[in-house]
């Protein structure tokens, strides 16, 4: 572990060229860079590093005040030997150190002066463990920032705020800083803590209405009103990238493509804010006239005519649209103040980006105004009679060219192309035939979070658990029940499950537009340069 801390430290002190993130794990570190060209020169220059020169900064001392009152303390007592008391008197009679980030942001993996208290994960893990709960697995303690799946071990709770947007460094605990826990009775909250960093009000760190005035005498928000938000509709940019040490992935689009593509027809900086929308359905009403362009999924896209607000909602319901017109896919349009765009459900593809020129004009947390689904941070997915404030910041004085639809597969089978590992070597070659041969269901357990996949399920050859290891966008990981789940944008940074193959990057953004119930087909392929 001294070894990964210490080419962290390297790292994150002198970066490499090319070096864009550092994720240490229990036994690895990932390092994620600009380019592939850029991978292969850090590759290059790690048998080169002095991990001996490393300066390790010293982290703080962190006091956490638990009530040891778990609902699997007297597991954890029959599991170790100890009594509860001993339990107990295990976990504040040495100082934890907090190794690496992973699951979720503000969940630190501290690691113990010695293994008295190791204990497995629990055989089936609990849909919902409430913030707070101080928890053991294998010989690591931590404790669930928010409420979340977990299969932990529960001794305890803490009402310490393990992440808070609010705060300069967010995380209480950060990789590096020693952790020691202390015994209480009772809780005492201090503060309400930042909404936004509970899932809550998105509007608490800065806000997120932009206001400017429209017409003499009246002010609102400048921008599009959502009259109904369909199926999922997230406010998204390129991402929030750096944070993988605090447990934060980068987020952001998931067809990246299309989310250039809508900010360059009108005229915003490729990485400005717009809006995702999955299968359609969404419809915005103009505040104010906007210049619009709608890229991804090819759906049809209908404006109606300026009738007030009450008339818009149910204007899409009353029949034919007198006076409505429609507008082509990836081609800037004019919404003029009070008509209403309504996009279609998808004709191919899954996932369309609505640019508004200059952006949606949102806080932006970590420097990012990108909704993180599996955080909660960033904006709350979009509600009814909610404003999108329209900013300012535009990088062309003119919108683009009507550009190219791109045509997405209608075969009903998407290929990916994936390169294999880096744990490849736990499946055998018949298990790597089985995962190209195959067509992969798309199930509805899928979101933004990664795809699980249905099919006749991989067998691994070797048994045993893997360390948590950082993971990316894009990686096939194979639970035990040899099952594929792809991840994607809004993935957690480490996972224990080995990484069969990554997606090329470039092919990330055609499984953002492979629909709930559509089918994949991996495809092996080699490393570029290899």
């Amino acid at each position: 572990m001294q070894e990964v801390l210490a080419l962290q430290a390297l790292l994150l002190e002198n970066p490499l060229p090319g070096q864009v993130d550092v994720l240490a794990a229990a036994k690895t570190v990932l390092v994620t860079a600009e380019s592939p060209a850029d991978a292969r020169r850090i590759a290059a220059d790690f048998p080169g590093l002095d991990l001996a020169s490393a300066h390790q900064a010293e982290g703080g001392l962190v006091v956490i005040d638990t009530v040891y009152d778990g609902e699997d303390l007297a597991e954890v007592a029959r599991l170790t030997g100890l009594s509860e008391d001993g339990v107990v008197a295990a976990h504040t009679g040495q100082t934890w150190t907090v190794a690496f980030a992973g699951f979720a942001p503000g969940f630190g993996y501290m690691v113990g002066e010695n293994t008295r208290l190791e204990v497995p994960r629990r055989s089936s893990p609990r849909t919902a463990v409430p913030a707070g709960s101080v928890a053991l697995a294998g010989n690591y303690s931590a404790v669930y920032p928010r409420q979340s799946p977990g299969g932990w071990q529960l001794i305890g709770r803490t009402a310490a705020g393990m992440w808070d947007l609010d705060r300069p460094q967010p995380a209480l605990a950060r990789p590096g800083d020693r952790v020691q826990y202390r015994a209480v009775r009772e809780l005492v909250t201090l503060g309400s803590g930042s909404a936004a960093a509970a899932g809550g009000d998105p509007t608490a760190e800065g806000g997120t209405t932009v206001e400017r005035s429209v017409g003499e005498g009246n002010v609102l928000a400048a921008g599009l009103r959502v009259v109904s938000p369909g199926l999922q509709s997230l406010i998204q940019d390129l991402g929030r990238r750096g944070y993988a040490a605090l447990g934060v992935s980068a987020a952001g689009a998931l067809d990246r493509g299309s989310l250039r593509r809508a900010n360059r027809l009108v005229g915003n900086a490729a990485g400005a804010a717009a809006v995702e929308i999955v299968a359609g359905g969404l419809r915005v009403q103009a505040v104010g006239d906007q210049v619009l362009a709608v890229t991804g999924a090819t759906s049809e896209l209908t404006i109606l005519p300026a009738s007030g607000a009450s008339s818009a909602e149910h204007a899409p319901h009353a029949g034919p649209n007198v006076g409505a017109r429609t507008v082509a896919m990836a081609t800037p349009f004019a919404l003029l103040d009070g008509e209403t765009l309504e996009l279609g459900p998808p004709q191919s593809g899954f996932r369309n980006y609505l640019g508004i020129r200059g952006g949606v004009a949102v806080a932006a947390p970590l420097g990012s105004r990108s909704t993180d689904t599996m955080s909660g941070i960033g904006p709350a997915p979009l509600a009814k009679g909610q404003i999108l404030p329209a900013g300012v910041a535009t990088v062309s004085n003119v919108v683009g060219s009507p550009e190219i639809q791109p045509e997405y597969p209608d075969t009903g089978v998407t290929v990916l192309d994936f390169i294999p590992g880096p744990r490849a070597d736990w499946f055998d070659e018949a298990a790597l035939e089985s995962l190209c041969s195959q067509d992969w269901l798309v199930t509805p357990q899928s979101n933004r979070v990664g795809m699980r996949l249905d099919g006749t399920p991989l067998k691994r050859s070797r048994d045993g658990e893997l360390p948590s290891e950082g993971t990316v966008a894009g990686a096939i990981q194979m639970p035990p029940a040899g099952l594929p789940v792809l991840f994607l944008a809004d993935h957690p940074i480490t996972g224990g499950y080995p990484v069969i193959g990554v997606l090329v990057d470039e092919h990330l953004d055609l499984a953002a537009q492979v629909p709930i119930g559509g089918r994949i087909r991996f495809r092996a392929v080699s490393l570029p340069g290899s």
